[in-house]
């Protein structure tokens, strides 16, 4: 891999595995010593990730999955140029441009955090750069018109998780909630989306506040919430601070159910919510609970194995639902760069171009955290079966039935 100022080191690292099915022997090369004429013969593919700041925990997770990607795509040789936006959606803009005019990527993996994302989408539109995006809000791909119609999204849509927590919960009862969510775009889509299946289940919202996700207290938003007397508590947030709102809220005695989102579920937010954080009830994806989930479920075997691997690698309990989306993008990627590659050659724009064609076109690609079926007018291509309840339960992470 290209590493430059900013960029994030990955070692060098001989792996087998499998990816959406397909077995493959990977050395990821820390990319030094290659020819102009080597570099005329690779797919260059520019990843921005939040390794620092507050959504690290995020971004080191997608970073150990990519650390696995195998050094081919499509038959083709690749080069992965890896950089780091300190969860800065500015930063993010400046990596973006370096990818675009320096380097002259065909495609851009990231950002890991939604604001950064929105901020990237005209002049990644504008150069005509598909860009595969790791954050969960929907507001990134939809409406697929204008500029998203250059990105996509590994992540199931916010909207989907807040379907499967709301029949949830409504099915244990929940008939009104209290909603904390960062004053960012993920808090606000997960307001919208979860409003409208709220509506739709008949449970309603009696307080709405917000948080920043750098705070370091929230004890005036969770006394007004706990005021309102709600059935459960819903935190917006993702990472590790996802974890501050619901330790106040124990801290001053709220013994309701707390539900979090599809954010949440890294190793460091059990590490630093501890027994703040037992019984957190979430939607999921299938990876984050692969060793719990029904014998019959449709990706079980990919994800469990995709789990064996990263454990095997990072250690016991390490995997992430980021690590898992991050892992999808390379079957995504492998199975369109060939189909592209059979239309021109990698490093134009008639390259970018056909790839964003065939991204959209993909079919039954089974990925550890679902199975995708993309189209013009679906940018993501999950359906429910990327999507399940889960629990903390003695400090893990476990599928949890309906």
């Amino acid at each position: 891999m290209r590493m430059g100022k900013g960029s994030t080191k990955l070692a060098a690292m001989p792996l087998r595995k499998v990816l959406g099915g397909v077995a493959l022997t990977a050395t990821l090369l820390t990319g030094v010593g290659m020819t102009e004429s080597a570099q005329a013969q690779v797919v260059t593919v520019g990843i921005d990730l939040s390794t620092t700041g507050p959504a690290a925990a995020i971004g080191l997770s997608s970073q150990k999955a990519i650390q696995m990607w195998p050094q081919k795509l499509g038959g083709w040789g690749v080069k992965y140029i890896v950089l780091d936006d300190g969860s800065d959606p500015s930063q993010a803009v400046r990596n973006i441009h370096r990818f675009l005019s320096e380097d002259k990527v065909d495609v851009i993996v990231g950002p890991n955090v939604t604001s950064a994302a929105l901020a990237v989408l005209d002049p990644v539109a504008t150069a005509g750069t598909p860009m595969i995006t790791l954050v969960g809000s929907a507001s990134v791909v939809e409406p697929q018109q204008g500029s998203r119609t250059w990105v996509f999204k590994m992540a199931q849509n916010d909207s989907a998780m807040a379907d499967v927590m709301t029949r949830y919960m409504a099915n244990h009862g929940v008939k009104t909630v209290g909603f904390i969510g960062f004053s960012d775009g993920y808090g606000d889509s997960w307001l919208k989306e979860f409003s409208k299946f709220a509506e739709l289940r008949k449970i309603r919202i009696v307080d709405t506040e917000r948080f920043n996700r750098t705070d370091t207290s929230v004890t005036g938003q969770v006394l007004k919430l706990i005021s309102a007397h709600p059935d459960a508590m819903l935190v917006a947030g993702a990472g590790t601070p996802a974890v501050l709102p619901q330790r106040e809220l124990k801290a001053r005695g709220y013994a309701g159910p707390i539900y979090q989102t599809h954010g949440i579920a890294t190793p460091e937010f059990l590490k630093l919510g501890g027994k703040d954080v037992e019984g957190t009830l979430f939607p999921t994806q299938p990876v984050v609970v692969a060793g719990t989930l029904p014998a019959d479920h449709p990706v079980k075997k990919v994800a469990s194995t995709f789990v064996v691997q990263y454990e095997t690698s990072f250690g016991p309990g390490s995997v992430t639902q980021f690590a898992g989306d991050a892992a999808g993008v390379w079957p995504l990627l492998n199975n369109a760069v060939g189909r592209a590659a059979k239309i021109t050659s990698p490093g134009t724009g008639a390259f970018r171009a056909a790839l964003r064609n065939e991204l959209e076109q993909t079919h039954d690609l089974e990925v550890p955290n679902g199975i995708v079926n993309t189209s013009p007018q679906d940018h993501v291509g999950l359906d429910q079966r990327a999507s399940v309840m889960g629990e903390v339960k003695d400090g893990k992470f476990v599928y949890l039935s309906n």
